[in-house]
C-alpha cells in the first residue's frame, strides 16, 4: 500500500507540471543599463505594442511567451539628446528547464504546461547594456567660427578670385 501511495504521488508529480514552469516562471526580469546614464528606453513586443517606457537604470519584468510554442521577442530603442538613438533586440530561447521535462518524464510540461505559459523560453540577453554613441556636430551647425584648412587646388574658382594674397615667400 506504502508503495502504491509513494508510485502515485511521484507519477502525479512529474506529469502534472513543467519543469520551466516550476524553477522559471513564465516571466524573466531584466536590467538595461545605458552609458551615459539616464538615458530614455522604450521597449515595444513583436507586435508593435509598447509594453515599457522609462529611464535607464532600469529593471523591468517581461512575459518570456506569447502564445503556445510561441517565444517573445522585444526591441528594445535607447533615446538621449546628444546622442544617437540605438536598438537592442531582446529574444526567446529554448530554457534549459523545458528539456528536463524529456528526462524526468512530464509530458504534460512537455506538451503542454510550459509551452502555454511561456516558460519554456529565457529572454536574451538578460542584461541589456547600451552604449550611446554622441552626436557629431560640426562647428557650422552650432553657429560658431570654424577654420577649414584646403589645398589651393581644392578652392573653388569663384573663391579662389576673391582671395588675396598675404605674403610671398
Amino acid at each position: 500500500m506504502k508503495k502504491l501511495i509513494t508510485s502515485g504521488l511521484i507519477a502525479a508529480s512529474l506529469t502534472m507540471a513543467g519543469c520551466a514552469s516550476i524553477i522559471s516562471g513564465s516571466t524573466q526580469t531584466l536590467t538595461f543599463k545605458s552609458v551615459p546614464d539616464e538615458a530614455s528606453i522604450s521597449i515595444t513586443n513583436k507586435a508593435g505594442e509598447k509594453v515599457h517606457t522609462g529611464i535607464t537604470p532600469a529593471t523591468v519584468t517581461l512575459k518570456r511567451g506569447t502564445g503556445y510554442f510561441k517565444p517573445a521577442a522585444y526591441e528594445v530603442t535607447f533615446k538621449k539628446d546628444g546622442y544617437q538613438t540605438k536598438t537592442v533586440q531582446v529574444t526567446g530561447t529554448v530554457n534549459g528547464w523545458y528539456v528536463a521535462n524529456i528526462i524526468f518524464g512530464g509530458l504534460i510540461g512537455l506538451l503542454i504546461v510550459d509551452p502555454a505559459t511561456g516558460a519554456m523560453y529565457t529572454l536574451n540577453p538578460s542584461d541589456v547594456n547600451a552604449v550611446l554613441d554622441a552626436n557629431q556636430t560640426t562647428a557650422a551647425q552650432k553657429n560658431e567660427q570654424s577654420l577649414t584648412v584646403m589645398l589651393v587646388k581644392d578652392i573653388p574658382v569663384d573663391m579662389m578670385q576673391r582671395a588675396k594674397l598675404i605674403t610671398t615667400l
